[in-house]
């Protein structure tokens, strides 16, 4: 079927997975360099928990306007705009003096990355058929652990070699590249030059989202409908308990590794590969091909996905067990068990938004899935540093991660029910694109 309809959709997944990766460096390099900069500025465990959580702060902030926004101006604009600002405050990090302007810089990138997984979802739902959502969703969902898989060692291997700055200078070349690189390749199905008749009819007929319907209402009268639907908080509530753990793991686990185990920053870059290269592996195969595959053999979409989600976080519980050793092997084990589960629910949960939401609305409760997620995102990195700076240990860390994940489990469970699309709320109209280049130019002076 793809040789026969074609492989435009999958070149468009490639590239925003890339920037997913890109994405995600920006965010690992403040992660691995944390020691040193604790160091250097003479930093005490809170606030480096507070500069680890700063970027999700701007970037929780702007998740409901930036949905809306999406919904409104489409994805190309929104991801070109977001990668030019967070290539700007990578290249900044590399110039600080002190904590106060590391929050700065982290706080520009949180705006400049916040478009960037609504976005991507919002696309896959343009691009792609129901039933290769799932694949669609783990090309850019994996990308965010893959980036810790090559990011880790080479962030580690450039601070060793030459200093902490040089990973900031590293990865905001990185980011100017594939700025320039969205700017040129990323189009719309309906703009896309390349997609043959074929492969668009293929998308469009299994189900594709329709890009030209925007809500004719504002932004907060479409959130206020959809802030009232019991889906939205299941799917946002489950959202929120995955991503304290992952953001625990993701802006702390080179510290646990240094601080706890005693490693060095390069060894600490090595054994950080592992979980995560697992994690990557279980997003694509089971949270992406296995999914696909089952819902494409006439499985019910509903069962199989909750079931995923229930598997994946009910193993992200493993985590627990890193809480009774010291032993560097066995922690890695029960990391790699956790990330292993969480990793494959999580391409899941960001493909429910195309399925679930309204027309002209899957940025919006992408917005919504990830304000929440992130307001979790949020306060992991801080409470886990007033808990080590307390304790002394990590220990304690683990279980409050495994606590929420059941509180999450259960949201997915009860609340978020069918993954069926909602009712559409009256204040949506379809617009064609010769109605949107009428409204345009209604609007010129």
């Amino acid at each position: 079927m793809q040789k026969r309809v074609g492989n435009m959709r999958w070149w468009m997944a490639i590239l925003l997975g890339i920037g997913i990766v890109i994405n995600y460096l920006d965010r690992v390099n403040l992660s691995v360099t944390s020691v040193s900069l604790q160091k250097e500025f003479h930093l005490t465990d809170a606030q480096v928990g507070y500069i680890l959580s700063s970027f999700l702060i701007s970037y929780a902030v702007l998740q409901l306007p930036v949905g809306a926004w999406l919904d409104r101006f489409g994805v190309k604009w929104m991801n070109r705009i977001g990668t030019i600002i967070w290539t700007i405050a990578t290249f900044l990090t590399a110039l600080v003096s002190g904590f106060g302007l590391i929050l700065l810089c982290r706080l520009l990138l949180g705006i400049g990355e916040a478009p960037a997984f609504p976005g991507s979802s919002k696309a896959t739902g343009y691009w792609f058929p129901v039933k290769e959502r799932g694949r669609a969703t783990s090309a850019f969902d994996a990308a965010a652990k893959f980036s810790s898989v090559i990011g880790a060692p080479l962030i580690a291997f450039v601070v060793s070699a030459y200093g902490w700055q040089s990973a900031f200078y590293l990865t905001g070349v990185i980011s100017l590249v594939y700025a320039l690189a969205f700017w040129l390749l990323y189009r719309d199905p309906s703009e896309a030059k390349q997609l043959s008749p074929e492969e668009a009819s293929y998308i469009k007929e299994g189900g594709a989202q329709e890009e030209r319907v925007v809500p004719k209402a504002s932004g907060w009268a479409t959130y206020s409908y959809l802030f009232r639907q019991k889906k939205v908080w299941g799917l946002a509530l489950g959202f929120a308990a995955y991503n304290y753990s992952f953001y625990l793991f993701l802006t702390w686990l080179p510290g646990y590794l240094q601080k706890t185990l005693h490693m060095s920053v390069l060894t600490s870059g090595w054994y950080t590969i592992i979980p995560w290269f697992i994690a990557t592996l279980t997003d694509i195969f089971i949270g992406g091909v296995l999914v696909d595959r089952l819902i494409s053999q006439g499985r019910d979409n509903t069962k199989v996905r909750r079931t995923v989600v229930t598997i994946g976080m009910l193993l992200g519980l493993a985590v627990i067990g890193a809480a009774f050793t010291s032993n560097a092997i066995v922690a890695t084990i029960w990391i790699s068990i956790a990330l292993g589960g969480l990793a494959f629910a999580a391409p899941v949960a960001w493909s429910i938004p195309s399925l679930i939401a309204p027309k002209g609305t899957v940025g919006s409760v992408g917005g919504i899935m990830n304000l929440l997620g992130n307001l979790a995102g949020i306060a992991a990195p801080i409470v886990a540093g007033y808990i080590l700076q307390y304790t002394k240990s990590f220990a304690a860390n683990f279980l409050v991660a495994g606590a929420i994940l059941i509180l999450g489990i259960l949201c997915f469970l009860f609340l978020l029910g069918r993954i069926e699309q909602m009712p559409e709320p009256e204040n949506l109209v379809e617009i064609t694109g010769t109605d949107v280049a009428e409204n345009r130019e209604s609007r010129v002076p």
